[in-house]
């Protein structure tokens, strides 16, 4: 095996050629790219993603990305469409068929069946003087001056700039529809994406044990409530049951700078309690709960729900869903 001593310079030939064909294909967004997502838009079928090949690799992920970005589709081997598979097509349904050239043998005779068949048909093709250009309903022009195969054979350039006009596409459509990130949460609930989009502090915060005590609670009563609830800290109510402060493990170490030894058996939590602590209500998402320790440098929140005690959040409840 000959390896040229180029390698650095070949890999970025490949990333110059394609990042420039993704470029251009700006120019070549027209009223059919416009048209194509309005006729989706007004769509009451679903979007069927059609290619051979390479294409049918681009297929099935733009496929991927319209169904997580609110848009349903559905991806169809074009192979497998002319044996069988078109009987997935309805009047109703919006195909998109992916090809570099437009001329493949398979994509010849997909294309008629797919118009008998009553189907808006869009074409994502390199070539638009092809055959599939010329019969489709719109055209996604995604021309491009040579694949970054130095044999200009492999499918290399072409298939990025397929890939980004797919993402165009997809973004275009969730725009149009104010697709939130609340509704991509919907479509993702699974790992750490989605639970930072979901996950709130109400759904995590009972697995804790809730530590308080009265104002008046001797340090006796308080190193024995936080030490048993194995928080790092307690809340401290007032005679009724109002939030007043925290009491952290902190907060004992600096009580002993602060009293003398014969002021001990006096002091009260009302006396060494952090007031007005930071609290999050339970409706409050768990990222946002993270990002507050984190600003905050500190480990654990107090919850509350319409500003009355429920318990605590801990970074550790954080760590275990994945979240940091």
């Amino acid at each position: 095996m000959n390896i040229p001593k180029n390698i650095k310079k070949i890999a970025k030939s490949v990333l110059e050629n394609e990042a420039q064909a993704v470029l251009k294909l700006i120019d070549y967004l027209d009223d059919s790219f416009v048209g194509c997502v309005e006729a989706i838009l007004a769509l009451k079928g679903r979007v069927v993603v059609t290619g051979i090949g390479k294409s049918a690799n681009i297929a099935a992920k733009i496929v991927a990305t319209l169904n997580s970005t609110g848009t349903p589709a559905l991806f169809m081997h074009a192979a497998d469409a002319i044996h069988g598979d078109l009987g997935m097509i309805q009047n109703e349904d919006f195909v998109i068929c992916i090809s570099k050239s437009g001329n493949t043998p398979e994509i010849k005779v997909l294309a008629p069946l797919l118009k008998r068949k009553g189907a808006k048909l869009a074409a994502l093709v390199s070539n638009v003087d092809s055959y599939l250009a010329k019969n489709a309903d719109f055209v996604l022009n995604a021309t491009i001056d040579r694949e970054a195969c130095p044999n200009n054979l492999a499918p290399t350039t072409s298939t990025t700039a397929h890939l980004a006009l797919g993402d165009a596409l997809a973004v275009c459509l969730l725009e149009c529809r104010n697709f939130s990130s609340r509704d991509f949460a919907t479509l993702h609930p699974g790992g750490s994406l989605g639970k930072k989009l979901y996950l709130k502090v109400e759904d995590i915060y009972h697995q804790n044990a809730a530590p308080k005590v009265p104002e008046t609670a001797n340090l006796k009563e308080i190193i024995i409530e936080i030490s048993s609830k194995r928080l790092g800290a307690t809340a401290v109510l007032d005679a009724a049951k109002k939030l007043t402060g925290i009491i952290t493990d902190g907060d004992l170490r600096r009580m002993l700078t602060k009293f003398d030894l014969n002021e001990i058996p006096q002091i009260t939590a009302a006396a060494i309690m952090t007031v007005a602590p930071l609290t999050v209500e339970t409706d409050t998402y768990a990222a946002e709960a993270l990002a507050l320790m984190q600003q905050k440098n500190i480990t654990q929140l107090i919850v509350t729900k319409s500003g009355n005690f429920e318990g605590f959040v801990h970074l550790h409840d954080l760590l275990k869903e994945g979240l940091v």
